[in-house]
Order: structure tokens, then sequence, then C-alpha cells
């Protein structure tokens, strides 16, 4: 972990930091590296985003170890690092550096502590600044129950649910692009 000389951690502690991690109130938080399953949905849903972008010649799908970095919200964050995202926007002049802004599109894929009541508060919270911030659709995958929750910032408490034998699709923030559940969770 980074020792900042400062009493807040800044954008610039976070480009020095090992491994995942995002910037919230001032503080570098650490994210669990996640297992097997969790990490194969992952990459299948980067990997459908990325042959859409390709095909349709706009975005660019990512992994989880991308930043994009916000100002502050409310809740003090000033980073994401979605599991699986989509940008389309402006990107910066050096591509070394984090992405300013929001993703248009992130997936949170549930590992195996992101479960239960406290989970659940701190997934609607995380939401919740992705909206704030600009994101236009936010994919809670739950890997136990094999389902994904589709929130959008016109009516964030009601997700649309997508379940094996459905196709999925991240309206209106990916235009066009759909997966079929069940490949998801092959």
């Amino acid at each position: 972990m980074v020792t900042a000389n400062h009493d807040r951690a800044t954008l610039d502690d976070l480009y020095a930091t090992e491994g995942k991690a995002e910037l919230i109130g001032g503080r570098i938080v650490h994210l669990m590296a996640t297992g097997r399953r969790p990490n194969r949905v992952c990459g299948r849903i980067v990997r459908s985003l990325d042959d859409f972008s390709v095909e349709y010649g706009r975005g660019e799908s990512f992994t989880a170890t991308v930043a994009f970095a916000v100002p502050e919200l409310p809740s003090g964050r000033r980073s994401f690092s979605p599991d699986a995202s989509w940008y389309d926007g402006p990107f910066p002049a050096n591509e070394m550096w984090f992405i300013e802004g929001p993703p248009t599109f992130a997936a949170e894929v549930r590992s195996e502590s992101d479960y239960g009541p406290a989970a659940e508060e701190e997934m609607a919270e995380k939401r919740a600044d992705y909206f704030t911030a600009g994101t236009l659709a936010v994919w809670d995958v739950n890997v136990r129950d094999e389902c994904i929750r589709l929130y959008r910032p016109d009516d964030p408490q009601t997700p649309l649910v997508f379940r094996r034998g459905d196709t999925a699709h991240a309206e209106p923030a990916v235009p066009g692009w759909t997966i079929d559940v069940d490949g998801i969770f092959a």
C-alpha cells in the first residue's frame, strides 16, 4: 500500500498503488482478487463487449484493472474499477493514464464475499455513485443465482432481471449490444 505524505490520498497515490484499488473518501481502498467462476464470467462479458466494439466501431471494453477517475462525488469517491466495463467517450491523450469520467456501462460481478446484507448495502451505494457520476447502466451479476440485474439511473430501485434462457442487454448504455445469459454462465 502507498503511504501518502498528506491526510487524503490523491489520484497520484492511486497511480502508484499496486493491484486493483479505488479512491474513496481520500483513502485507497484495495479490492480483493476474485475466484475462478466470477473471473470467467467477467471475461465472457468483456470479450462480448470487445467484439461488439470492433464490429460496430464505437466504444471500448475494459477489464477490472482499468480505473475511471471522476470528480469527487458526495460520497467521497474519486474512481471506479468495475469488473467489466464499456466506455464510449474521449480518451486521455496519454494512453497510460486513467480514463477521465465514468464508465458508460459497468458490470459488477459478485465474488464469494459479495453476498449478505452488508454487501447488498455496499453494492447499492456503489450503484448510486455510478449514476451520480453519469454511468448509464450497471449490471449486478449474481454468479450463485445465475442472473443479471440491470439498473438504470431513471429507476435505480427497479432492476430489469435477466436469467438463463434470456438475452441480456445494457440499454441505453451500449445500444444494440446483446449477450445470451446462458453463454455468460456456461
